[in-house]
């Protein structure tokens, strides 16, 4: 993490020193949060809709903080410490992101994409960490606030950093890729994820495209060629950099196809420019996608094709997605951590492919972000559920509620559930689940479902006459 002193810090971020005897005191670490700052940390308060940071800066300093930037305009406390008067402290967090990170040696890698951009830099992270001192962004880490966290916590010593980078409006891949400053950038896909506030995928490919922005003359661009959209924009674009596509189409760069699936795995053979086969233990076709994608940028930092394999299978994934939960008597595939159309068919695929299953529930909650079309690819989603593969379909939210209503095209009402919250819907899932059940739960973040998840595993405890 990044270690300055105070005349540093204050030259990165354009600000002015409380007082000029601070000026060699040094700080080890940045923190927004009071919650989890540590001693010897930069406190930065940031201001939100319904939050003041500036507000806990005691708190900050009982914790340990060593300094503190401070917006100008905000009130300074008459206590002895060192501030460093900013502008505003959301900028001049960025701004000190994008300083460090030009005085680091570290190769960046920037993801970016509607679906997948978890998995792949979990994926990648783990290939580059067989020869390199890699660190990737934790978590959920990839906004405008994340993305300047993630870089000001990498060590001097980084060797390799995979940054995932998410958008809802122009101009905020812009942002980040300026921070980052990506070696190799990577589109893993255009969803209708954010639909909100691109109003067509169209706009979101070019929003995603901001990511080359960052990139050197010789960097490399990865993406998704599989993709119509994408590869009609990049048909129109000109290139100073190196581009490799990757799908199953015979025109890309790198054609994957899969070989084999199980509930725990999957092997996939690369066709050209390689003849290879790969073994990856996550669950779903899709991620022969995002293996594929952390595979080029591997080989372009010279992992071999022993150690990309041996990465593969040490593979640090990240919670809540398209995970299998192993309950009493029954499995929970956990897919709870965001919703959008196109992950949601991704995961009704992966429920469709795991057969050793004798009934097969899904749990499906609002897909937020969507626009004004938001109605309509709910319906969508309804009319797509396979009722040869699915027996109860469980919704939460007034928006799915648009995909029980549909499905009654295929499902009979008594098989179709809409609930009003979570302690309801736990209540009607206990008395459908059999042994041998398989449960797909998936929404949007906000709805939480991990709790239905939590409760499920907790406290559904299937009769003893019923236990095979």
């Amino acid at each position: 993490m990044i270690k300055r002193n105070l005349r540093d810090i204050q030259k990165m971020t354009q600000g002015s020193l409380s007082k000029e005897d601070y000026k060699d005191l040094s700080i080890e670490g940045v923190s927004t949060d009071t919650r989890s700052i540590g001693k010897g940390q930069l406190f930065i308060p940031l201001i939100g809709e319904n939050f003041n940071g500036h507000k806990f800066i005691k708190k900050a300093i009982e914790k340990g903080a060593s300094a503190t930037l401070w917006n100008k305009d905000e009130p300074i406390p008459d206590i002895d410490f060192p501030f460093i008067l900013v502008d505003d402290t959301l900028l001049a967090l960025q701004r000190l992101a994008k300083e460090y990170r030009n005085q680091l040696k570290v190769k960046v890698i920037g993801i970016t994409g509607s679906n997948g951009k978890t998995s792949t830099k979990d994926i990648l992270a783990s290939l580059l960490g067989t020869k390199y001192k890699t660190k990737k962004t934790m978590g959920n880490f990839n906004n405008h606030i994340g993305t300047p966290l993630t870089l000001l916590d990498l060590d001097e010593d980084t060797e390799m950093a995979v940054v995932e980078m998410g958008t809802s409006n122009f101009g905020e891949i812009s942002l980040l890729t300026d921070m980052a400053k990506p070696d190799v950038g990577i589109i893993t896909n255009i969803g209708e994820a954010h639909l909100e506030g691109f109003l067509t995928r169209e706009n979101i490919a070019k929003a995603k495209l901001e990511i080359l922005e960052g990139l050197p003359s010789h960097g490399l661009f990865i993406y998704f060629g599989d993709e119509p959209i994408l590869k009609k924009q990049i048909a129109n674009m000109e290139f100073q950099n190196k581009i490799l596509s990757y799908g199953t189409e015979k025109f890309n760069d790198y054609i994957c196809e899969l070989e084999v699936m199980d509930q725990n795995s999957l092997s996939f053979s690369l066709k050209t420019p390689i003849s290879q086969n790969f073994f990856v233990p996550m669950l779903g076709k899709h991620h022969m996608y995002n293996a594929t994608a952390a595979i080029i940028a591997a080989r372009h930092f010279d992992i071999s094709l022993e150690a990309i394999q041996e990465g593969l299978y040490h593979i640090d994934k990240t919670g809540m997605r398209n995970e299998l939960v192993y309950a009493e008597g029954f499995t929970i595939l956990d897919d709870s951590y965001k919703s959008n159309p196109g992950s949601v068919l991704a995961a009704l695929d992966t429920l469709y492919d795991l057969d050793e299953y004798e009934q097969k529930i899904v749990v499906l909650g609002d897909m937020l972000g969507l626009g004004e079309d938001e109605v309509r690819m709910h319906e969508e989603i309804g009319m797509k559920i396979d009722p040869s593969q699915v027996e109860y379909i469980f919704t939460i939210g007034s928006l799915a509620e648009h995909i029980g209503k549909a499905a009654r095209m295929n499902f009979e009402k008594s098989k179709i559930i809409s609930c009003a919250n979570k302690p309801q819907l736990v209540e009607q899932l206990k008395k459908v689940i059999k042994p041998k059940s398989l449960i797909l739960v998936k929404a949007s973040r906000s709805l939480e479902l991990e709790d239905v998840v939590d409760s499920l595993k907790k406290d559904v405890v299937l009769p003893e006459d019923k236990v095979v």
